[in-house]
């Protein structure tokens, strides 16, 4: 993280463009990201991110914007997780909820001049994820929103991102990556 990205100013530009609308607020979390609507001790959802980390702020709000209505009623959206150390098949199943997230991800990281990394996120697992694969697969989806259009929320962050870090329009050349490791 470089003074220029802080998770501060995430929670700040997160609270201006969502708070009103959808009373959900960016928190830092100590330990494990998780998402928590609204309950009996708090009055407005939390997407709770990990240890400060700036690219952490950055996921987890691509899962909130990838979450409809319904799921934000539910911990965590109601989404299957497994965590690090899976086999191959839950590797693949991990890997094709990721795709939309993580180019959510990618673009709001281009729209604050942040760097991104692809996360196939199985350190531990007994199968080694093809991470060149998994990242043709998130760029073709980053491409396809740049084609489409980007949906109401991540569209609005990405107006506040660019706003907030005075970065250029989004455009395809700024998406590219190394074909190896």
């Amino acid at each position: 993280m470089t003074q220029l990205h802080r998770y501060q100013d995430m929670i700040t530009i997160f609270d201006r463009c969502f708070f009103a609308d959808f009373t959900t607020r960016l928190v830092k979390g100590d330990d494990e990201p998780i998402y928590l609507p609204a309950d009996e001790q708090c009055d407005y959802h939390r997407i709770v991110f990990a240890h400060g980390y700036y690219a952490s702020t950055l996921h987890e709000i691509s899962h909130w914007c990838i979450a409809g209505k319904e799921r934000r009623l539910l911990v965590d959206f109601g989404y299957w997780y497994c965590p690090d150390g899976r086999d191959e098949q839950r590797q693949t199943q991990f890997e094709q909820v990721e795709i939309k997230p993580q180019a959510l991800e990618w673009i709001f990281s281009v729209a604050a001049g942040f760097p991104f990394n692809i996360s196939c996120d199985n350190l531990e697992g007994s199968y080694e994820p093809d991470r060149i694969a998994f990242q043709r697969q998130v760029h073709a989806q980053v491409m396809r929103y740049l084609e489409q259009g980007l949906p109401e929320r991540p569209a609005r962050l990405v107006a506040a991102l660019r706003a907030f870090y005075h970065t250029d329009p989004l455009h395809s050349a700024q998406f590219s990556w190394a074909e190896t490791l």
